[in-house]
């Protein structure tokens, strides 16, 4: 992530601005002030604002564009103020709104198009608060706090329920709303995974309306995000699908037909789970990255478990002075179930893959995974359990 803060650049500010006025599309004035002349840059300045202001908000216009009004001179209202020269002590500053950025870096380059896209997005507000979430007004939330109740998903749905482009509002009841969105998608892919794998007992899946509401599905998404990437539309449409794939999904004590429709189910995780991943949530999909942290987590369990045991073990195996024979020593009778126990548990649990070899005073462990490959080979991870006695 590149991270720019504007104190840090003023010089190259300065450098940009004074190129655009060698370039005849700015001027600065008397008092040090600096106006960017929109129709030099052959900019229908009615049009513009038409555009950005749809409902001719005046007062929204002259405070979030900035524009000059009559009384300082120049300042046509085709003008806008770019640079705020220092004055009664305080250094100039940079006042240039953001939607003028392409415009300005097109009278820099003097091209007639510096980019294809340029997206602005809308603020976080504090439900409730007129104010932007600012670190100057001190009313925002730390990432750090914020991933102590929310995750990075959940943050990501709640953005995606709103426009790119407006204004939200934050607040524990929108945090929430996304957060049972996502839980409702997760929900239907455990449901169709457990179906797909025979798991889920249900009434017969009407295969034609699900195929069905799956194309409607994709035309919906890809015609939101080609209008101005409507991702509330494109979201809805989505739960709406999961929400016709929970409908036959319901769980049933007992089905009259053998009849399944795993392909149709299959269609829609895999379409949901794709559509979601390309929007940055990836908490339906698996991948490597999960299952390498699964692996590691299985592996820190086999580590606990046969520690456990071993100490179980070695508890068992301590030996008492015999009153019967002088020098000798034997097991404590009531510890030797508990030494069978641990010779059971390592039995059941070699059938599922994991080996644990009693080797004295320690104990040793290993997964064995079955390879599919032109040889059927082992992998052999193997820990040792450190156990004195």
């Amino acid at each position: 992530m590149l991270l720019l803060r504007v104190t840090e650049n003023v010089q190259h500010i300065v450098t940009f601005i004074e190129q655009i006025i060698r370039n005849g599309h700015a001027y600065s004035t008397s008092d040090g002030d600096v106006y960017f002349d929109i129709q030099s840059i052959m900019i229908d300045m009615e049009n513009l604002l038409e555009q950005l202001s749809p409902k001719k908000l005046v007062v929204q216009i002259n405070v979030t564009l900035e524009i000059l009004l009559s009384g300082r001179s120049p300042s046509p209202k085709s003008h806008i103020g770019i640079l705020r020269g220092a004055k009664g002590g305080q250094a100039g500053t940079s006042n240039a709104p953001l939607w003028l950025a392409q415009y300005l870096s097109e009278a820099y380059h003097q091209c007639g198009q510096w980019c294809n896209y340029f997206l602005h997005s809308g603020h976080l507000h504090l439900k409730g608060r007129a104010e932007k979430m600012s670190k100057s007004l001190k009313n925002y939330i730390t990432i750090k706090d914020f991933l102590k109740s929310y995750s990075a998903s959940e943050f990501r749905m709640f953005c995606l329920l709103s426009k790119y482009r407006s204004g939200i509002d934050y607040s524990d009841g929108s945090m929430q709303e996304a957060r049972a969105s996502l839980e409702t998608v997760s929900t239907f892919i455990n449901s169709a995974q457990a179906y797909m794998k025979g798991q889920l007992l249900t009434s017969p899946v009407q295969e034609a309306l699900l195929w069905d509401k799956l194309e409607q599905t994709k035309r919906t998404v890809l015609t939101a995000l080609a209008d101005d990437f409507d991702t509330p539309r494109a979201t809805s449409a989505l739960l709406n699908l999961v929400y016709h794939g929970n409908c036959q999904l319901q769980p049933v004590s007992k089905c009259a037909g053998e009849s399944r429709s795993p392909a149709v189910v299959g269609a829609l995780v895999s379409y949901i789970q794709e559509v979601f991943d390309m929007l940055g949530i990836d908490t339906f999909k698996s991948t490597e990255a999960h299952a390498v942290e699964s692996e590691h987590n299985l592996e820190a369990i086999a580590e606990q478990l046969t520690r456990f045991r071993s100490e179980v073990r070695a508890f068992a195996l301590s030996r008492q002075n015999s009153t019967d024979k002088p020098g000798k020593s034997s097991l404590y009778p009531d510890r030797v179930p508990l030494l069978k126990a641990c010779d059971t548990l390592r039995d059941e649990l070699a059938a599922l893959g994991l080996v644990i070899k009693d080797r004295g005073a320690s104990s040793t462990w290993q997964i064995v995974q079955r390879k599919l490959n032109s040889f059927q080979s082992k992998t052999h991870k193997i820990k040792h359990t450190q156990i004195g006695l």
